[in-house]
């Protein structure tokens, strides 16, 4: 059987999924959003960089859910639209589609991170479409999700879990997220979006709260802190230019604190130059994300990630899409409702054996 899918944008991670769902022998690319009026009209695969699919974007909602599509793959930008996305997914699950997203990002596990009434939309919404919404990711998501909990099924003892992204963001073409988001190239009396308050633990506060559930514990609280270090000298990165004395290098924490100490963590370290911050954590290759298991025995684990093109960030946006794309499946035959990584079956790479 294969199901019958549409990709919602078409920007970095989307082209990816596009590109996914082409190539997996249980999905169909029935149909392509796209917000950018000049990509209207033109065909999926051109705008992922693959061959011709003979599907071509549109910009219109009611085209696309008159496909009766079985699952649509939603991964339009919502870090700093996320009342409108929440709007996109409530509008698809209500007309019964069911949706696979990488954003918002708390909902990969609300549960301890925004309030009832938040999430409370999406579930009626789901029920109302009898239609499921898993939200995920390579991070938030795999590499923090299944990865350590799959690791801690070895251990006898575990003292602490934790999780850390250790990657240069030099080569990832996405202005908005580093700039603007991210706060790169900005002085230093400057906040940025992620860094304003509450705001690390609610991008990343289902992280540990879901660790903190697969290890059947209830944390006490979540904290969070970062630091930022300084460009030595004026340098280009892909998406711009980093200026002299302005940030350079991210390192932050979201702790989730169980009796006093810090048993869920996660931690990212952002660097726009491999020289920066040299006492910070290393990576293993370019970069990698890193589970630290410590207790009886003490387990680390390093995943490398490698595009085809030599990129390290390209892995990053195909493992992101790639990890949406497989669960379809899944997903469909689940229940109703606002899934976790908790409720699915192991997400393999079935069919995908070339």
């Amino acid at each position: 059987m294969t199901y019958k899918v549409v990709q919602w944008s078409t920007g970095n991670v989307g082209r990816h999924a596009i590109a996914g769902v082409a190539a997996h022998p249980a999905l169909t690319l029935a149909g392509v959003w796209t917000s950018t009026p000049d990509k209207v009209g033109r065909d999926a695969g051109e705008l992922a960089g693959i061959a011709p699919l003979g599907v071509q974007a549109t910009s219109s909602v009611g085209d696309l859910l008159a496909l009766k599509p079985d699952c649509v793959v939603y991964t339009a930008m919502a870090d700093d639209r996320l009342a409108e996305a929440t709007a996109d997914l409530t509008m698809l699950l209500r007309a019964g589609v069911n949706v696979v997203s990488s954003c918002p990002v708390f909902l990969q596990f609300p549960a301890g991170v925004v309030p009832p009434e938040v999430t409370q939309p999406i579930t009626e919404a789901a029920a109302e479409g009898n239609a499921s919404l898993f939200v995920n990711g390579i991070d938030p998501g795999f590499a923090n999700d299944t990865l350590p909990l799959v690791l801690t099924g070895i251990s006898e003892r575990i003292d602490a879990v934790r999780c850390l992204e250790i990657l240069d963001y030099s080569t990832y073409d996405n202005r908005k997220v580093l700039f603007d988001i991210m706060g790169f190239g900005l002085p230093f009396d400057q906040t940025p979006l992620l860094l304003q308050p509450g705001i690390l633990p609610l991008a990343w506060g289902s992280v540990v709260h879901q660790l903190a559930a697969g290890l059947g514990i209830t944390l006490d609280s979540v904290e969070a802190t970062h630091e930022r270090i300084p460009a030595p000298d004026t340098f280009e990165i892909k998406s711009g230019t980093i200026q002299k004395g302005t940030a350079a290098a991210l390192r932050f924490e979201v702790a989730g604190m169980y009796h006093g100490r810090k048993v869920c963590v996660l931690e990212h370290i952002t660097r726009l130059h491999p020289d920066l911050a040299p006492d910070w954590p290393q990576p293993t290759g370019q970069g990698c994300y890193r589970v630290v298991v410590t207790g009886e025995p003490t387990m680390t684990l390093d995943l490398q990630l490698m595009g085809s093109d030599g990129d390290h960030n390209t892995a990053g946006l195909k493992t992101t899409a790639m990890r949406l794309v497989n669960a379809i499946p899944h997903v469909i035959q689940a229940p109703p409702g606002l899934l976790t990584a908790l409720d699915l079956p192991l997400i393999t790479g079935k069919g995908l054996v070339a």
